[in-house]
């Protein structure tokens, strides 16, 4: 019997691409489903153009592939569940409605798999911010739909009551108290169902709430990285994980806060295709199709620098002055403000001199 499988992926964007070449690597079939036929995934492989939510299409999808994985959360799992055979979504539908619901996921990490997260409380209208202490700082979100910093709002005084209310009356919402932290950490590690592998901790950089750079290992002692892929591990394994999850985190002194999981490879990880032996996106494969997993080793000290719209030229010229670094475009046919174009990575023991696009290199 062929051990070539046909896999079929929803979602084609970066994520999906990259899961394709992997795959493609394998020695595996890869069929995307996507609204947009020359999205990224369209460069390796076929392309079923559809709405996520297109039950016939998810079901053409189904019957054409051995296994089925994701590349975002927001698919319908509704549909899912319509169309897919035993053990063909090997991730489930599940880890997917935790995480596509703040309220769900906050549930899960602080009942279930019983690890530290911000203290937050559920707000279903903006009568729940009323008495809400204003000598503290909060993060108010939607509880479903938010992505870079999309469906969130700020509170630090009275005056950002009015948006927060607004923002509680249109929809269910989470509301997180700041905390004090002196990192924002991520760990990635992939299941295959029975066993996990966890690569390095990853020290991560936001810019307007977006990912702008990552470097690993992440600048914390030794002691709190290893409680910090504990942690990403005892998530993983309480729900018998297939496939690749980040777990995003906050470092303080002492302690390691939970923040919040995706359920799939992320951006944080993308340094792993050069600097570890395996990355991400191979783990995610190898899991969703239940083979043994490898042990991660980082080849060496790695920074990743994302490429947003406003830096494609800049990034172009950078890996010309600096031909060791490594460029990934996504092959996206328009360079929109902020939206996520490729990234560069680049080995450097001294991440503090990996300047940012967009912070000393944005001509």
């Amino acid at each position: 019997m062929s051990s070539t499988k046909t896999i079929g992926i929803i979602g084609g964007g970066q994520l999906g691409q990259m899961m394709a070449i992997s795959a493609i690597y394998m020695g595996h079939k890869v069929i995307t489903l996507d609204p947009a036929s020359d999205c990224p995934s369209s460069r390796v492989s076929e392309v079923i153009a559809a709405p996520y939510d297109d039950v016939d299409a998810l079901r053409q999808l189904a019957d054409r592939c051995d296994i089925l994985t994701y590349e975002f959360e927001n698919v319908d799992a509704d549909g899912l569940d319509a169309v897919i055979k035993d053990g063909q979504l090997p991730q489930g539908t599940e880890l997917l409605r935790i995480s596509q619901n703040r309220i769900f996921e906050k549930d899960f990490l602080s009942n279930k798999a019983q690890v530290t997260v911000a203290p937050y409380k559920v707000v279903t209208s903006s009568l729940d911010l009323e008495d809400i202490d204003l000598s503290k700082n909060y993060v108010l979100k939607t509880a479903t739909g938010g992505y870079d910093g999309h469906g969130q709002k700020v509170i630090t005084s009275a005056e950002d009551l009015e948006e927060a209310n607004a923002l509680a009356n249109s929809a269910e919402c989470v509301l997180e108290e700041f905390v004090n932290f002196d990192l924002e950490i991520s760990v990635i590690v992939s299941g295959n169902g029975k066993d996990v592998t966890v690569f390095p901790v990853q020290e991560n950089i936001h810019r307007n709430n977006i990912l702008s750079k990552t470097i690993v290992p992440a600048r914390i002692s030794d002691r709190l990285a290893d409680r910090a892929k504990a942690i990403a591990v005892k998530i993983a394994e309480q729900l018998n994980l297939s496939g690749t999850l980040c777990v995003e985190m906050f470092a303080t002194a002492d302690d390691i806060i939970v923040n919040e999981i995706a359920p799939r490879p992320h951006n944080s990880g993308h340094y792993s295709i050069e600097a570890c032996d395996f990355s991400q996106f191979d783990t995610h494969i190898l899991g969703v199709l239940g083979a043994p997993l490898p042990v991660i080793n980082l080849h060496e000290h790695a920074v990743m620098l994302n490429v947003l719209g406003q830096h494609v030229e800049a990034a172009e010229r950078y890996v010309t002055e600096n031909p060791s670094a490594h460029l990934h475009m996504y092959g996206k046919l328009e360079a929109k403000h902020n939206r996520k174009m490729g990234h560069v990575t680049l080995f450097s023991n001294e991440p503090d001199n990996v300047v940012e696009f967009g912070k000393g290199i944005d001509f």
